[in-house]
């Protein structure tokens, strides 16, 4: 640990957490001076009035751990004595370079390396882009030729729109020396080498996330490639998640078992537990415990895919009772009466187009997903399949490539997370709809 200073750094800080949930968090120690949050990073930095106050919150935390709607959280002492303005700019990127950071919110329709493209082109010669999902909302790197190109593209187009009252740029500079791209398809493209595969060839047909393929790599300066030995494609996994794992999650966990307990007896089945921790990976085997009703066994695809699992989903609510979720002891669910097996089931998300399912991980939201409507739905049917898990606060039906696809907000997480468990893979007017959570604060 760092030296004692007033600054507290924090980590694993999703994007459910708000200021004022570590604010309350700190508080109770001492005046809090300044609060920094480093969304790209989930990260934030805590300054409190003195190193006395900071020296009390991190010993009682060093005994309990500190956690925020569900979520732990990791505590230390900050490098930085004090928060500075050139401190705080470590979030921003604003030295210039020529690689831009994009962050894209408010993301109501699809965004393609070829938008991405017609928007950044007229600034300058742009040789790559490269796109992924992190906790801080959709992002991309794009590589200009020149670092002037990236300074005069980020002078124009900070804070506008790509359409009308959607979709705003969040344009930092990167820290990134050279971007890597192996593919060129719709997530990522290499403008100086046209001859690239769209796609890697010869995936072998598999549960887990094999089929993620060594998607793309992100290269900069100095030490940061980290390796996964228990991990094949690490890159590409890594990558998804916008050039490296969430924090809290190692890469090297081989346990495929989880054992979930605090389980609602009368309401939970195996079904249910399919549609929510297949957000996560795919599932081989669930098993309710006959002589524990409240415990169930999960065994997923792989051990990246369990320890997603525990980190997204570790006291998330589920029909009233705070989840906990743990690895088993057991390396994997025998077949048996009692056991149900989805490993040919076509309701594993993570069968195809891997890489960009890990891209939409994320914590239990308020916000769910909705695709594979009805070409007819209407935004009053939505409502009325959903509104007895919960109070409705907004909703959208929308088109995206042809396909209707809609949004709803429920009041809380817990009435987003039963409606998603109780509807995914339930059939409307002949199509079997598909339920994820949405990263959107709002519609």
């Amino acid at each position: 640990m760092a030296e004692p200073s007033k600054v507290i750094h924090v980590r694993n800080v999703g994007h459910e957490i708000s200021e004022n949930d570590l604010l309350q968090l700190f508080q109770p120690f001492g005046v809090i001076t300044k609060l920094v949050m480093l969304r790209a990073k989930n990260q934030a930095l805590i300054q409190m009035q003195d190193v006395p106050s900071a020296v009390s919150a991190l010993h009682f935390y060093g005994n309990t751990q500190p956690s925020i709607r569900g979520r732990n959280v990791y505590v230390q002492f900050s490098s930085h004595q004090e928060l500075t303005t050139i401190d705080q700019s470590q979030g921003r990127g604003d030295e210039p370079n020529r690689i831009l950071l994009v962050t894209i919110h408010h993301v109501l329709y699809p965004i393609t390396v070829d938008v991405l493209y017609q928007v950044f082109s007229p600034h300058g010669s742009v040789e790559k882009i490269v796109t992924f999902q992190k906790s801080a909302g959709f992002q991309a790197l794009i590589q200009y030729q020149s670092q002037q190109s990236s300074i005069t593209a980020r002078t124009a187009l900070q804070g506008r729109n790509i359409y009308d009252g959607c979709c705003q740029l969040d344009i930092q500079f990167s820290n990134l020396d050279e971007l890597q791209v192996n593919y060129n398809n719709d997530r990522s493209r290499d403008f100086t080498n046209p001859n690239l595969p769209t796609e890697q060839k010869g995936r072998p047909p598999q549960l887990g996330y094999g089929d993620a393929g060594n998607m793309y790599g992100v290269q900069g300066s100095g030490p940061r490639t980290v390796g996964y030995p228990q991990m094949p494609n690490a890159a590409a996994i890594a990558a998804a998640f916008g050039g490296g794992l969430p924090p809290g999650i190692t890469g090297t966990n081989d346990r495929c078992t989880l054992l979930v307990s605090n389980l609602n007896p009368d309401r939970i089945d195996e079904d249910k537990l399919f549609n929510l921790f297949s957000l996560y990976g795919n599932i081989v085997r669930i098993k309710l415990l006959r002589n524990k009703p409240d415990h169930a066994l999960i065994q997923m695809g792989d051990g990246f895919q369990a320890e997603l699992a525990v980190h997204f989903l570790k006291g998330a609510m589920l029909f009233d009772k705070r989840l906990e979720v743990n690895f088993s002891k057991h390396p994997n669910i025998t077949q048996g009466a009692d056991t149900h097996d989805y490993s040919n089931s076509n309701l594993n998300r993570f069968n195809r187009n891997a890489a960009k399912n890990y891209r939409y991980c994320c914590s239990p939201t308020k916000m769910i997903h909705l695709s594979t409507l009805p070409q007819d739905i209407t935004e009053d049917e939505i409502v009325t399949l959903l509104e007895e898990h919960g109070t409705i606060v907004n909703s959208k039906v929308f088109e995206m490539n042809g396909k209707k696809q809609g949004l709803v907000q429920f009041e809380t997480e817990d009435q987003a997370t039963e409606a998603l468990v109780c509807k995914h893979a339930t059939s409307l007017s002949g199509s079997v709809i598909r339920i994820s959570y949405s990263q959107l604060q709002n519609i």
